[in-house]
C-alpha cells in the first residue's frame, strides 16, 4: 500500500511527502514496526485513523473573524421573526468546536433562545470531536480584545487556564465525525446557515466543485453560507452570490444561475483577450489533492504546513487596465514556470520565473509565483517578501493578498492579517460585474 497516496485519498488533501514520512515514522515507533514495508502491509482502518490525526492539524479559536458570526446572527433573527420555529446550522469543519460554540454564544448574546436553534458540527478527526464534546478550552482558544464571553459562558476549572463551556450551550450542538463529500449530512436543503470556512483552499478544482455542490444541496434555497475570505470566488463560480456584509464573506445561492454547470466562468472572464490573466476555475488560492475522497470524511481545516500549495492562476482582481506588452515567448516562459510548479518541479519553476523576471522585472505575476514557491519550500520570510513585491506592483492582486494574509495569521500578526483580508475583500468586490 502506498501510504502517501492512500492518505491523500482519505483526507482529500495534497499532503506534503515529508509530513507523511514524519507521521509514519512516529506510528512505526508506536506500533513497533521495524520496516516501512511491514508497517504498510498491516495498515488497516484503525491505523489509518491514527495517521490522519498526525497529518491534519487544526488551528482555530473562539470568535475567529467575528463579522461572520454577526452576519449569521442577524440572518437567524430574521428567520425567527419570519415565523421559523427552529433554525438549523451546520459547521464543517468544526475542529475542536470553536466555531459552533462561538455561534451558539453569539446567538444567546443576541437574545435568541437556545431552544430556537440547533447546530450540527462535523469534523474528520475523532480526537477533535472528542475535544469538542468535552467543551474544555485553554489559553489559545481565547484571543482578541473582548473576552467577556468567557465569564458568561465558561467555568474556570482551577488549573492550567482551562475553561469548560456552559452545559446548556453544549446541549444545542450535535458533534459527529462525518464527511462533507461522503456519508450522510441530513436531508436536502435542511440547513438555514452553513459555516464552511478555510477548507476549500486545500482542495483541487474537482474536489472544490464537488464540495460546493454538496453544500448547496443541503443549504436552504434562501439560506446563508459563510466562507473563508479566500474562498468566496470559488463559491461564486459554482452557483453562489456574495452578500453585502462587510468582511463576513457571506453568500447565498444565486437562483438565477441555478442551472449553470459547475465551473461556469464569471461573466467578466469571457471578455478577456487570449493570453490575458484569468482567474483560476476554483477562484481562490488552492491546494491540490488526489481526485476525490474515499472511505473517510473531509472535515477539518489543517495548517498549511501539512499540505503543498499549488500555484493558482492569475487573479483578475486588480489587473491593470493597460497591462504592459509582453512578447509571446516571454508569456510562454511564465506559463512554463507555472506548469513546472504545478508538477512539483520547484527548482525548475523558480529558475524559469527568475529568467522571466530578468526580461520583465516588474511582472507582479512572476513575483507571485516565486512567493508561492517559497511558501512550498517552507521559507515564509522569502514568501512574504515576494508576495509584498507582487502587491507593490499590483496592489489589488487578490490571491497575493489572500496568501499574504494567511502568512501573517500563521505568524501571529492578526492585525496585519485583518488588514490584508479587508483589502482582499475589496479587491474581490471590485471584480464583480455591476
Amino acid at each position: 500500500m502506498n501510504v502517501l497516496s492512500t492518505l491523500r485519498r482519505l483526507t482529500g488533501l495534497n499532503l506534503a511527502r515529508n509530513t507523511v514520512e514524519q507521521a509514519v515514522k512516529r506510528r512505526m515507533e508506536a506500533t513497533g514496526a521495524t520496516t516501512r514495508k511491514a508497517y504498510a502491509d498491516k495498515l488497516d482502518e484503525a491505523e489509518l485513523r491514527e495517521l490522519v490525526e498526525l497529518v491534519v492539524v487544526p488551528e482555530s479559536w473562539l470568535f475567529r473573524d467575528p463579522q461572520a458570526f454577526a452576519a449569521a446572527v442577524g440572518f437567524v433573527r430574521q428567520r425567527l421573526a419570519g415565523g421559523a420555529r427552529i433554525v438549523r446550522i451546520l459547521s464543517v469543519p468544526c475542529a475542536g468546536g470553536e466555531e459552533p460554540y462561538s455561534m451558539a454564544m453569539a446567538l444567546c448574546d443576541a437574545g435568541v433562545r437556545p431552544q430556537s436553534f440547533v447546530i450540527d458540527a462535523i469534523d474528520i478527526s475523532a480526537a477533535c470531536i472528542a475535544r469538542a464534546e468535552a467543551g474544555v478550552f485553554g489559553r489559545n482558544a481565547f484571543r482578541g480584545q473582548d473576552l467577556s464571553f468567557r465569564d458568561r459562558y465558561f467555568t474556570w476549572l482551577g488549573e492550567d487556564e482551562q475553561y469548560r463551556i456552559n452545559e446548556a450551550l453544549r446541549a444545542r450542538i450535535r458533534f459527529s465525525q462525518g464527511s462533507l463529500l461522503e456519508g450522510e449530512l441530513g436531508t436536502a436543503r435542511q440547513y438555514d446557515v452553513i459555516f464552511c470556512r478555510n477548507l476549500l483552499i486545500y482542495f483541487d478544482e474537482p474536489t472544490t466543485a464537488a464540495a460546493i455542490e454538496r453544500l448547496a444541496a443541503h443549504l436552504a434555497n434562501d439560506g446563508m453560507l459563510l466562507a473563508g475570505y479566500a474562498e468566496v470566488p470559488s463559491f461564486v463560480r459554482h452557483g453562489f452570490a456574495p452578500l453585502p456584509h462587510r468582511q463576513a464573506f457571506a453568500l447565498r445561492k444565486d437562483i438565477k444561475r441555478s442551472g449553470a454547470p459547475a465551473g461556469a466562468a464569471l461573466p467578466f472572464s469571457a471578455a478577456l483577450p487570449p493570453g490575458a490573466a484569468r482567474p483560476r476555475p476554483s477562484g481562490a488560492p488552492g491546494f491540490p489533492n488526489a481526485q476525490g475522497a474515499s472511505v473517510h470524511p473531509i472535515g477539518k481545516s489543517p495548517t498549511t504546513a501539512a499540505v503543498t500549495p499549488r500555484i493558482p492562476h492569475a487573479s483578475r482582481a486588480g489587473a491593470s487596465a493597460t497591462p504592459p506588452m509582453i512578447a509571446a515567448g516571454d508569456r510562454s516562459l511564465l506559463a512554463h514556470a507555472r506548469q513546472l510548479a504545478d508538477a512539483g518541479k520547484l527548482l525548475e519553476a523558480e529558475s524559469a520565473c527568475r529568467e522571466f523576471l530578468a526580461q520583465q522585472p516588474e511582472s507582479a505575476e512572476a513575483w507571485f509565483i516565486l512567493g508561492m514557491l517559497a511558501a512550498t519550500a517552507g521559507k515564509p520570510a522569502d514568501a512574504e517578501a515576494h508576495l509584498k513585491r507582487c502587491i507593490y506592483l499590483q496592489p489589488d492582486h487578490y490571491e497575493a493578498l489572500c496568501h499574504l494574509a494567511l502568512l501573517q495569521e500563521q505568524g501571529g500578526n492578526s492585525s496585519a492579517a485583518a488588514t490584508l483580508k479587508a483589502r482582499a475583500a475589496r479587491a474581490f468586490q471590485r471584480q464583480q460585474p455591476q
